[in-house]
C-alpha cells in the first residue's frame, strides 16, 4: 500500500522541519544568526492514467490523467538574511551592520570567511578580533595607549591617544556582498564560507551604493521571531500527526483486506 511510504516521507519531512524551527529558537539570542527555513518538494509521481491521448484508437483525447504522487523530500533548507534589530551596548568595539554587508574573518587556515556578528575585541597585539580571536579582515590595530576609538559609519577607523584632542587614523575596515546570499554555507561560530552558489565575495567600503553602513556600540540582534517559530512549531507538529494518522488508517485497511481474503 502506496499510502505507508508516502506518510513515512511526510514524518520524515515533518521531522526535519522541527530541527530547523528548534535550531532557530534555540540561536533567537545569537548576536547575528539568521533564520533558517526549511523547504520541501514533491516526489515523482506512478501514472496510472496519461493525459492528452487517446482513450481508445482513433477516439477522443483524454482531458485529464491519473497520476499519484510518492510523497515528499527535503530540498533546501534556506538562510533568511534580512535584517535583524539592533541591541546598543556602549562598547566600541561592538559593530552592528546596516544593510547588506558582511564583515571579513580569517579563519586558522588562512581563508577568509564571513560573519554578521560585530562583538570583536582587541588581542594582546592590540589587533582587531573576534570573540573567537580569529582576525578582522583588513587587519586593525589599536596602539595599547589609545583612550578611545571611533569608526565611522564608512568605516573609518581614528583613535585618541592619551589626553590628545587629536584623532589618529589606524585602518579602513571594508565589507563584502554576495550576488546570493542564500548560498553562502555556514559554518558555526557566526561564520559563512563561499561557495559556488553565493558567488565571489564583492568588496567595498561600508555605505558604499548597495553596501550597509557601520553604527558604532551597537550589535545586530537574531532576526529570529518567536511568535513565528512558535506557529511553526505547531504547524509542523499537526501535520506530522496527520501523517502518523494516514499510517495508521492504512494499516488499518491493510488489516480488513487481509481477513476478507482468508
Amino acid at each position: 500500500m502506496r499510502a505507508l511510504a508516502i506518510a513515512a516521507t511526510g514524518m520524515d519531512a515533518q521531522q526535519t522541519n522541527l530541527e530547523v524551527i528548534a535550531n532557530n529558537i534555540a540561536n533567537i539570542n545569537t548576536t547575528g544568526y539568521k533564520r533558517a527555513r526549511a523547504e520541501f518538494t514533491d516526489l515523482l509521481y506512478q501514472t496510472e492514467r496519461a493525459q492528452g491521448v487517446a482513450n481508445r484508437a482513433n477516439q477522443a483525447i483524454v482531458p485529464e490523467g491519473a497520476n499519484i504522487g510518492l510523497g515528499v523530500q527535503t530540498a533546501a533548507v534556506r538562510n533568511i538574511h534580512t535584517q535583524g534589530e539592533l541591541a546598543q551596548t556602549s562598547n566600541e568595539l561592538d559593530l552592528a551592520l546596516v544593510g547588506r554587508g558582511w564583515f571579513q574573518i580569517e579563519s586558522a587556515d588562512g581563508t577568509t570567511q564571513y560573519s554578521r556578528s560585530g562583538a570583536f575585541n582587541t588581542n594582546a597585539d592590540g589587533q582587531l578580533v573576534t570573540i573567537d580571536g580569529y582576525a578582522v579582515v583588513p587587519a586593525i590595530t589599536i596602539p595599547s595607549d589609545a583612550s578611545e576609538v571611533v569608526v565611522s559609519r564608512t568605516g573609518q577607523v581614528q583613535v585618541r591617544i592619551g589626553n590628545s584632542s587629536d584623532y589618529t587614523d589606524v585602518g579602513q575596515l571594508t565589507i563584502a556582498n554576495f550576488a546570493n546570499e542564500a548560498g553562502l554555507k555556514p559554518l558555526g561560530d557566526n561564520l559563512f564560507a563561499e561557495t559556488a552558489a553565493s558567488g565571489e565575495a564583492i568588496v567595498a567600503a561600508p555605505e558604499d551604493p548597495g553596501f550597509a553602513y557601520i553604527k558604532q556600540g551597537y550589535l545586530e540582534s537574531s532576526n529570529v521571531d518567536s511568535v513565528k517559530e512558535i506557529t511553526d512549531m505547531i504547524s509542523a507538529q499537526r501535520a506530522y500527526e496527520m501523517n502518523s494518522k494516514v499510517i495508521q488508517t492504512a494499516d488499518e485497511m491493510a488489516q480488513i483486506v487481509s481477513k476478507n481474503l482468508k
